[in-house]
């Protein structure tokens, strides 16, 4: 009996080799598949990432004495046949793929040997968990998970049961304004880095793809192994971990990474663990606690509540929903996404540009900017949440099916009608005044909803709460927002109206 061992590329760690107990030479195979990136136009960042990690990752394995074959193919099929048969392997073992079409896919590839899938690692909570805690509940609220988590995995707890600081969330503490008059607001540099002889070939490969992608290549800087995705890790906790919380929601012009930690690829693709990063950052909390400089607990309660909460949430509600879920559409919404999500120069909203040309970039911005810009501005102009969910799905290099379905499709458009979010997140130009720089640089005035000035963000907002008043009636925490519609008078909800179908009228003229 010979085990063969299939390492996918977002499961880059070493300690999810399925290797048996005392051999190292099981023959291991990782997989570059042209057929997988031509299935929809992934960013270039994206596409860099993964194939310079999984050589990297196949070179440290060759050092350590594995044997490894490491492959360009067209798909992924024929490659493991040729495999399979050049090493007489009975067995092929893989780490079950978070992504269910890939599941999918490995179940229909009808290969000559076993195919063993065993439990992934990469998260806390494992899959059967999170079903039994979904399945005893009446309501699939994060906040209650996450409460859940922190208890189950006794982080930030104190011995009596009680959370840290004596509070669950201090997400309060975690909105403030960007002001660049406050002496605190100085953003540390981020860590990039600078590309080997490994990434500069991928690089060259990138370039020449004779297939469609998206986004620019014009440098690259993100970690490729674990010791690189390690630093970043260190950078974060030393220079941006203790000023991270207060700004963790603004936007700012110039500024692509602000205090954020730029760990999310690294964690999607096994580089890091989420155990290891949570206990990290709670470690440095308490060495810190009495010395002159500690750090304060909205910090590191906001990004523990980003991984322990947010990330364990999406994955559980991907595996908990039914195959439906990326079909679903509770507003039927049907207008074509612009042609400017795929190129920022296109649009005259500042903040759109902003946030799109970064996203050209880096492959990168940072969830409001992802939530209260992008997907704020698709629900409420009524783009089909299909579209813009393959567009997240190929324009992020964070991004794959397990996260961007129910980031997107649930908490983004609201599409499964309120199973993950408790409210649609909608809102006028005013969040993004108060949030933001951009529109001090904009030809429209956040403060104006009708006319020439008026702001694409205010008129589709009104006409969004206007167009559905009959299901955001049922929906508690924004009804009362319904109540400012009626003060409107007919003529200027008409007017508003009208503004929207013009604007489409416009911007999807040639589609």
């Amino acid at each position: 009996m010979t085990i063969g061992i299939w390492i996918l590329g977002d499961q880059l760690c070493q300690d999810y080799l399925a290797i048996p107990s005392g051999s190292d030479q099981c023959p291991i195979i990782l997989i570059e598949s042209l057929e997988y990136v031509r299935s929809r136009p992934y960013h270039q960042q994206k596409l860099v990432l993964v194939w310079s990690a999984m050589r990297h990752f196949a070179s440290e394995l060759k050092q350590q004495g594995h044997s490894v074959t490491y492959i360009e193919a067209e798909d992924f099929r024929s490659p493991l046949l040729d495999w399979i048969t050049a090493h007489h392997i009975t067995e092929l073992r893989v780490i079950t793929p978070l992504d269910k079409p890939f599941r999918h896919q490995i179940a229909n590839l009808d290969l000559p040997c076993a195919i063993t899938l065993l439990p992934n690692p990469q998260f806390l909570w494992p899959t059967d968990d999170f079903l039994q805690w979904a399945n005893s509940r009446k309501r699939l609220l994060l906040e209650d998970f996450y409460r859940e988590g922190r208890k189950r995995f006794n982080v930030l707890m104190q011995p009596n049961g009680k959370p840290i600081g004596h509070a669950w969330n201090f997400d309060k503490e975690n909105r403030k304004p960007p002001k660049k008059s406050d002496p605190h607001f100085n953003p540390p540099a981020p860590l990039w880095f600078h590309p080997d002889a490994i990434t500069q070939t991928v690089i060259e490969k990138v370039k020449t793809l004779d297939c469609p992608t998206y986004g620019k290549l014009d440098r690259f800087g993100w970690a490729v192994t674990r010791s690189q995705a390690l630093q970043v890790l260190d950078t974060f906790i030393h220079q941006r971990l203790d000023t991270f919380g207060p700004y963790e929601d603004a936007m700012v012009t110039g500024e692509d990474t602000l205090w954020h930690s730029l760990i999310s690829p690294y964690l999607n693709l096994g580089l890091l663990t989420p155990g290891e990063v949570i206990h990290r950052v709670e470690s440095e909390f308490y060495a810190r606690q009495d010395t002159d400089h500690p750090i304060a607990i909205n910090n590191v309660e906001g990004l523990i509540r980003q991984i322990l909460g947010w990330r364990e949430y999406m994955r559980g509600i991907y595996e908990w929903s039914d195959a439906d879920y990326p079909t679903l559409n509770w507003f039927n919404h049907q207008h074509p996404l612009p042609p400017f999500f795929w190129d920022a120069s296109q649009t005259d909203l500042n903040c759109l540009h902003q946030c799109l040309d970064q996203t050209e970039r880096l492959g990168y911005t940072h969830h409001i900017q992802r939530l209260m810009v992008l997907n704020n501005f698709a629900l409420i102009a009524g783009i089909s949440p299909q579209a813009i969910e393959q567009w997240f799905h190929s324009a992020y290099i964070d991004a794959y099916d397990w996260v961007m379905q129910p980031n997107v499709i649930g908490m983004g458009q609201y599409a499964d009608g309120g199973m993950l979010a408790s409210k649609p997140y909608a809102a006028s130009a005013n969040y993004i005044n108060k949030m933001s720089d951009y529109c001090k640089s904009c030809r429209y005035d956040p403060k104006v909803r009708t006319g020439e000035t008026a702001c694409p963000f205010n008129y589709f907002y009104w006409d969004f709460l206007d167009r559905h008043r009959e299901k955001l009636t049922t929906q508690g925490r924004i009804s009362f927002i319904l109540k400012n519609l009626d003060k409107m008078s007919a003529p200027e909800r008409q007017q508003i109206h009208q503004s929207a179908q013009h604007w489409h009228q416009i911007h999807n003229s040639g589609q």
